[in-house]
């Protein structure tokens, strides 16, 4: 069975990373299951939302298999061939158009939260547990998971967590921004199954634009301002902005279909 799996329900795609044996670890064959499974999603003109789930009860991710550095990490020349494995996975996770949720219970760390922080949306479980602890295993913490955390993070905040690598609760990660909403570990699932088909009542197209466009704006990059402008344009071309309107003035639920 895939370490990486897709499950389909509807119009939400969840992933579920599963290597329970290691608190579902990412090893380097997980890495790029998780790419291809990012751009096969990507293509898919079904998914409007996807979910990242770590198997069973204990652990959304705890991080990349340690068992794996002494062979694949070794070196310099070594460790950026597997930060590149890693960045893959990380840009396929970035790039999808669609909302992203997290969706963390147990342990969060390392790798596990870099995964966590790709995705639009955090929700936590009671339980979560996050950390990022590089500094106590010596490694280089590639420039791409820097990046993307301070996106979410303060540079202040993100230095006090890398430089003492403590471990911290669910609700300090919702006061940081980490997460969204934090919610009995019972209720964590079917609160997310619920915000996803939320989601997937919306149009498409406008949800879209709106994800490049806060990208856009936020990396002041030229060429991704003018994708992002032209997403919008095409929202009013779109089959779904007259379905918008004309449900809303015969007042009647709309019925999108993504084009």
């Amino acid at each position: 069975m895939s370490e990486v799996r897709v499950d389909q329900q509807g119009h939400v795609a969840w992933v579920i990373l599963d290597q329970l044996a290691k608190r579902n670890a990412m090893n380097q064959s997980m890495w790029r299951e998780l790419a291809r499974a990012a751009r096969e999603l990507q293509a898919a003109r079904d998914v409007r939302c996807v979910v990242l789930r770590g198997a069973g009860e204990e652990a959304f991710v705890s991080g990349a298999d340690i068992s794996e550095f002494q062979q694949l990490r070794a070196d310099p020349g070594l460790a950026r061939a597997y930060d590149q494995t890693t960045d893959a996975a990380f840009a396929a996770l970035l790039e999808l158009e669609m909302p992203v949720l997290s969706c963390i219970h147990g342990f969060c760390v390392g790798g596990g939260l870099a995964i966590a922080l790709c995705t639009d949306i955090r929700y936590a479980a009671e339980d979560a547990r996050f950390a990022l602890p590089p500094g106590r295993l010596g490694i280089g913490y590639g420039l791409t998971n820097l990046q993307n955390a301070l996106r979410v993070l303060p540079p202040a905040t993100l230095k006090e967590l890398f430089f003492t690598a403590r471990q911290f609760e669910a609700p300090e990660a919702q006061r940081l921004g980490l997460v969204s909403h934090v919610l009995p570990k019972a209720d964590l699932d079917a609160h997310v199954a619920d915000v996803a088909r939320r989601i997937c009542e919306n149009a498409p197209l406008t949800l879209r634009a709106v994800k490049s466009g806060i990208r856009a704006l936020s990396s002041g990059d030229t060429a991704q301002l003018v994708r992002a402008q032209a997403l919008v344009d095409a929202c009013f071309v779109s089959r779904d902005y007259a379905e918008g309107v004309a449900a809303f003035l015969e007042k009647r639920r709309p019925s999108f279909g993504g084009e």
